[in-house]
């Protein structure tokens, strides 16, 4: 069974700090490794502190993301657009950082990342640190309904639909159990009923599906 460990952050600036520290001990990682960054606005402040106080990387890091909206890489909307102070900071070969390509049509963009995706796990790189966001409708990465799941299965990536009209790829369940630390960052009380869905373990959650292959998850909550 998938076990759960949930920390609680009084305050928005308690929990930046600790995903900041998090972020600088992964990224210092020595050796053959990789982690995973989530969108949205909640880890935005960690990426920006991270950045700031970088100092250095082993050259064999990697870097991937839970999903993409289906954008240019420039938009406002992109997750990679949102994470470039980490990012262009870090300075990696683009055999290194694992992004979806949306110059290509979506089909291809998707079976584009899996592919690298599939690359990077066949040569014995091991994904540390994995972020998640929780949406107040209970998807992680761009995972949103059991349709989304069945899809998923055999996958490292597929193309989705999202609710909000937009398309986008997104990691699977399959990718996210060879993640060895995942981490839920969930912050704001729309989130509340979704994290509490989590936490007992709801299988009408789509959150807590994509995660059941896990062997652990934490849970990192603040106001």
């Amino acid at each position: 069974m998938t076990q759960i460990r949930q920390s609680r952050f009084s305050a928005r600036a308690e929990l930046d700090e600790a995903l900041t520290q998090r972020l600088r001990q992964a990224l210092a990682t020595l050796g053959p490794s990789a982690i995973m960054l989530a969108g949205g606005s909640t880890p935005m402040p960690a990426y920006r502190a991270a950045a700031r106080q970088l100092q250095g990387h082993d050259d064999r890091l990697h870097v991937l993301f839970s999903d993409e909206r289906y954008v240019a890489a420039d938009s406002a909307a992109s997750n990679y657009f949102q994470a470039r102070a980490l990012i262009d900071v870090l300075a990696l070969p683009s055999e290194s950082l694992l992004r979806v390509d949306t110059r290509l049509p979506l089909g291809q963009a998707a079976a584009d990342y899996e592919q690298r995706l599939s690359t990077l796990l066949s040569s014995g790189v091991r994904i540390g640190l994995g972020l998640l966001g929780l949406g107040a409708d209970g998807h992680t990465a761009s995972l949103f309904s059991a349709a989304d799941l069945e899809r998923a299965r055999g996958h490292y990536a597929i193309a989705v639909q999202r609710p909000d009209g937009m398309s986008g790829v997104s990691v699977t369940p399959e990718l996210l159990a060879s993640v060895a630390e995942p981490v839920f960052v969930v912050a704001g009380p729309d989130k509340t009923e979704a994290l509490s869905r989590l936490m007992a373990r709801d299988d009408s959650l789509v959150g807590w599906r994509a995660v059941q292959g896990c062997a652990s998850v934490e849970i990192w909550v603040a106001p």
